[in-house]
């Protein structure tokens, strides 16, 4: 397994941690959040990918402190990335995410990262036609002009979510069969890229409180808790990983728990400051992301994990909160764009470049 962001791609900035190999031990902690006015990185206004939900500015927000801050790792200033270079480099290839909305999150952020670089605007589009919504399972983004794709598969559990089963009790009314991935899968595996997420939707309002339970073979496991379904759903997509991915030709990446910040007094309502939190006050600490480690590290070939729990738990003023298009939900999981998402692609994409 590897971690990013870590320390032998100097040039880079980051270092690929190898698991159990503490002569190369670094962590996203010893890093900061700083002032930049190169950023942010493009407008979401002019990008017809950025869904409105998360464009907060054009949505209402009226400071503009949070969308000038970069990530700055202690011992190295991490060099700007060049999105020529960027295009030239997926050139020909095929790019898919894998997850639930922060996994669409981050493929808007990227489409939007990389339009800057191309002159030819009309060239960019969606291949269905489609508008960007988070209703629509698959949203694929051709560059004409460099001929490559960025595609995004809506899975938020990675397993299959199916109906209720016959004969289960009542308060059954949907499961999540554990032991088998999303009948979407098989149209992953052709990818040159993989990028997969999962955690925001496995807690208990969006699983046993709308009638969801989990499911193994034809048994339904009314009495399993959330963090030993999850390790079991991971298990089974670690399992066809290693079964259906070539990982001599394909990179396959797993993001870390996205931290989100609600107000203590009541999880209706968000949290947002002004400016990035000095502390992490704890919120850096996830099972689900410890979850991951742990299931990774044992797998036969090889998954990078890119951490972005703990950088991301300082940003409390980056959510979207109530600068959305609809602002009577307060989103405080989601994030505003450009933003934070933009940070985890320039990690990603500083990989792809020493990678390829």
């Amino acid at each position: 397994m590897y971690v990013l962001p870590s320390l032998s791609q100097a040039f880079l900035g980051y270092c690929v941690l190898k698991f159990n190999d503490s002569s190369n031990v670094c962590d996203i902690f010893y890093g900061s959040w700083v002032i930049d006015d190169g950023y942010p990185l493009y407008n979401a206004s002019e990008c017809p990918f950025a869904e409105q939900g998360f464009n907060c500015l054009g949505n209402g927000r009226k400071d503009k402190d949070y969308l000038k801050w970069r990530w700055k790792q202690k011992n190295y200033d991490i060099p700007r990335l060049n999105v020529h270079n960027v295009l030239e480099m997926l050139r020909d290839k095929r790019i898919v995410f894998v997850g639930d909305s922060m996994s669409r999150t981050q493929w808007e952020s990227l489409i939007c990262l990389l339009m800057t670089g191309v002159e030819d605007k009309k060239s960019v589009h969606e291949v269905n036609g489609y508008k960007i919504t988070k209703r629509i399972r698959f949203l694929g983004v051709r560059f004409s002009s460099f001929n490559f794709t960025i595609e995004f598969f809506r899975s938020i559990f990675l397993v299959q979510h199916g109906w209720m089963p016959r004969h289960a009790p009542k308060r059954v009314r949907s499961t999540l069969k554990l032991d088998k991935l999303d009948d979407v899968s098989n149209e992953w595996i052709n990818a040159d890229v993989l990028i997969f997420n999962t955690g925001q939707w496995w807690v208990p309002g969006k699983l046993f409180e709308t009638g969801c339970y989990f499911q193994v073979g034809n048994s339904i496991k009314l009495g399993m808790s959330i963090p030993a379904a999850f390790r079991m759903a991971l298990g089974t997509w670690a399992s066809w990983v290693e079964k259906r991915i070539d990982t001599n030709r394909i990179l396959v990446f797993f993001w870390t728990f996205e931290p989100s910040h609600r107000s203590e007094k009541s999880r209706r309502f968000c949290k947002v400051t002004r400016n990035p939190l000095s502390e992490t006050e704890g919120r850096d600490q996830s099972f689900f992301s410890e979850t991951i480690f742990d299931v990774i590290k044992n797998m036969t070939v090889p998954i990078t994990v890119l951490q972005v729990t703990s950088l991301s738990t300082f940003r409390r003023d980056a959510h979207v909160s109530r600068w959305s298009d609809n602002p009577s939900v307060p989103h405080c999981s989601h994030w505003c764009l450009p933003g934070v998402p933009d940070v985890w692609n320039e990690i990603f994409l500083s990989y792809l470049l020493a990678d390829y």
